[in-house]
């Protein structure tokens, strides 16, 4: 589970604006935003840097966390 679509929503990006950056399409952007999918390591730290955070900052610790 990840918090991709919180941190946007804290720096005032959207997805559109995501996936243009991480060059990938909007669709798969908003799988991981909606926790249908998960992404890669690689992209999972590729987001951070986009959204200038720690990788830990998009991840849950828990399955049973709600955000």
């Amino acid at each position: 589970m990840n918090r991709i679509k919180a941190v946007l929503q804290e720096k005032n990006h959207n997805q559109k604006w995501l996936a243009e950056k991480l060059g990938k399409s909007y669709n798969m952007v908003n799988s991981y935003a909606q926790n249908r999918r998960q992404p890669s390591v690689e992209d999972l730290y590729r987001i951070a840097k986009i959204l200038e955070v720690e990788a830990k900052e998009l991840l849950l610790e828990h399955k049973d966390l709600k955000t």
